[in-house]
């Protein structure tokens, strides 16, 4: 069995690869950040499994595709790699949203869309996309980011119900974890002021998930709540609220 993993140097990308790694599967891990992946590859050797580290920067869409061409046969595909940013959104980076937009966005469209063709071609094969309860509700100070991740649990849902009705075997889910204690932050300029999860138990937990077919992988009681009360609430309080939160996270 293979993996293909994005965002594998570091956070939750890294940890679900431990934790694939301890299950016998062999992977394909794929970051921006050379030196990070080795150090990962060294350590998950140890598993007795085949380690391949791909340095690639996804905001690239060409990259996305020779990615693909590159790396067959997947049984799993993690899309995992992302960023964030911060601020008012008239005084935030454009280049860096861009940047975001294309990795957030356009590389989980083109990997899911190509690996998915393969997997349906075999009948088998699963994909997680690595979403955000940011992805339920809107997020002033933080809106590019929330509509990346908005973006991604509609894609997931919408192809979720294709294979339904296709009555196909390929499963498709996505994870949505709130705060966790990963790099994320420091890319995003933010400090959060809640408890935040520990990204291996996140991993942990989202390939449990994963592995019993479910589609809404939502580590977290609170994050649960979360979810529930964004769904309940008007989207205009959600905004009011998120606000409020989103102006405490940012560095001074």
């Amino acid at each position: 069995m293979k993996a293909l993993i994005t965002g594998a140097s570091s956070g939750i990308g890294r940890d679900i690869a431990r934790t694939l790694s301890q299950k016998g599967y062999d992977l394909v891990l794929v970051a921006r950040d050379e030196e990070k992946l080795r150090n990962v590859k060294e350590e998950l050797e140890k598993n007795n499994v085949n380690i391949e580290t791909i340095t690639m920067d996804l905001s690239i869409e060409e990259n996305c595709k020779e990615l693909h061409k590159k790396v067959k046969n997947v049984d799993i595909l993690i899309n995992n790699a992302g960023f964030g940013d911060c601020g008012n959104f008239t005084k935030t980076s454009l280049d860096k949203e861009i940047k975001m937009i294309n990795t957030n966005i356009t590389a989980y469209h083109i990997l899911t869309k190509l690996y998915l063709i393969d997997m349906k071609a075999k009948c088998s094969g699963k994909i997680l996309n690595v979403a955000s309860i940011a992805g339920f509700m809107p997020g002033p100070l933080m809106s590019t980011y929330y509509a990346t991740k908005s973006y991604i649990v509609r894609l997931s849902e919408g192809i979720r119900e294709e294979l339904k009705k296709e009555k196909s075997n390929v499963q498709i889910s996505i994870l949505c974890p709130g705060p966790v204690s990963t790099n994320f932050n420091n890319v995003a300029n933010v400090k959060f002021h809640m408890r935040e999860a520990n990204s291996q138990k996140v991993a942990d937990y989202a390939i449990e998930k994963l592995e019993k077919g479910e589609f809404y992988i939502v580590p977290g009681i609170d994050v649960k709540l979360a979810r529930l009360g964004a769904k309940l609430t008007p989207a205009n309080i959600i905004s009011k609220i998120t606000y409020m939160i989103q102006k405490k996270k940012i560095k001074q």
